[in-house]
């Protein structure tokens, strides 16, 4: 069992580090085939490349070295390559006295706490939404929250920015509209973030309740006498949470690498607004170095959230085991065997 484990998780990982490689080769791919360039859109916004400000020699000597003119497009990508693997992407186009790592040090903590609070809101909240709606099935509480729900996670939510910002720093002037001052700069654009989470899990938990309370063994708990609040509790609401897992680990990722607009509205300075930055000025560096770090961000939490799944559900690491032991092998396939004997349909595995 623990062998088969360890091989399903090193596939993984190939399969992520191969993942990786496409993502940064098309990204590097596009970017040189884009029209233009760092410098003619530097000079067309300001007369100037701005690395005249830089100041030091050494910089220029690396951008030089990394994406001067005369090294193939093909080296500039595997000294990027070689860079990422020692984390030493080198300057940014845009701010030559930063490197691109150093940016992304900064950066993605503001975005990743964005994400943390957005998650924890939509989870807090669509939980017992959820619970209820499968409680209640085919009542007004049902219908009315799942139709707000449906609305919810039809806006984008930079509308639901400008919304909230209208409505709460615009015309009642109780939050700020943007900034990153103080605890109160968070709350518009955290919700702004939950809002489309939320309708997504509350469905997914009233979709997962209402599948464990047709189980057989939800049944038989109640038939035993067991109160309604117990078995829910107990039996239905721990059983149907599990799933969540599946769901609220992308999510959380999606999050992270997905508050490009909410960061530019805001003014956050989170990596969200570097990416957007990196990618109106085409700061090669930097918006390589972004790109290939969200992917990282992704399916990092896509293994974790795989290997957490089959830690929390035993009904998934015996599946996996009967996959990496091989085929299950009834009684009846077994020459001399009697069917009737020996469990419900045959032994468990030969493997």
């Amino acid at each position: 069992m623990i062998v088969g484990y360890l091989e399903f998780v090193a596939r993984r990982v190939v399969r992520m580090v191969l993942s990786l490689v496409v993502v940064s080769a098309l990204a590097f791919t596009l970017l040189q085939l884009a029209p233009g360039s760092f410098a003619d859109i530097q000079r067309a916004n300001s007369g100037s490349t701005g690395m005249a400000g830089a100041g030091a020699q050494e910089v220029a000597g690396e951008f030089a070295t990394r994406y001067g003119a005369e090294v193939p497009a093909w080296q500039q990508y595997l000294v990027f390559m070689k860079g990422a693997l020692t984390w030493d992407l080198g300057p940014s186009y845009k701010y030559p006295a930063q490197s691109v790592e150093s940016i992304i040090a900064q950066g993605f903590p503001v975005s990743a706490a964005l994400a943390l609070l957005a998650t924890t809101l939509a989870l807090a909240i669509a939980i017992p939404i959820g619970v209820f709606a499968a409680l209640k099935q085919r009542t007004l509480w049902d219908s009315g929250s799942m139709f707000v729900l449906t609305l919810g996670h039809a806006l984008p939510n930079y509308l639901t920015a400008v919304f909230l910002v209208l409505v709460f720093a615009g015309a009642w002037h109780v939050l700020p509209a943007a900034g990153w001052n103080g605890p109160e700069n968070l709350v518009l654009p955290v919700v702004a973030l939950a809002i489309g989470p939320l309708a997504v899990l509350a469905r997914y938990v009233r979709s997962s309740m209402l599948d464990t309370l047709g189980e057989e063994y939800v049944t038989a708990a109640t038939a035993k006498g067991g109160r309604p609040g117990v078995v829910i509790r107990k039996h239905v609401l721990r059983n149907s949470l599990i799933p969540l897992v599946t769901v609220t680990g992308p999510m959380l990722a999606a999050l992270m690498t997905g508050t490009v607009f909410i960061e530019t509205m805001f003014r956050i300075p989170g990596l969200g607004l570097s990416f957007t930055q990196a990618a109106s000025s085409r700061d090669m560096p930097l918006l390589m170095g972004t790109t290939l770090f969200f992917a990282i961000i992704l399916m990092a939490t896509n293994l974790v959230v795989d290997l957490l799944y089959g830690l929390l559900d035993p009904r998934v690491r015996a599946e996996s085991g009967r996959k990496l032991r091989g085929p299950r092998i009834s009684r009846r396939d077994i020459p001399g065997a009697d069917p009737d004997q020996g469990g419900r349909s045959g032994v468990p595995s030969l493997g």
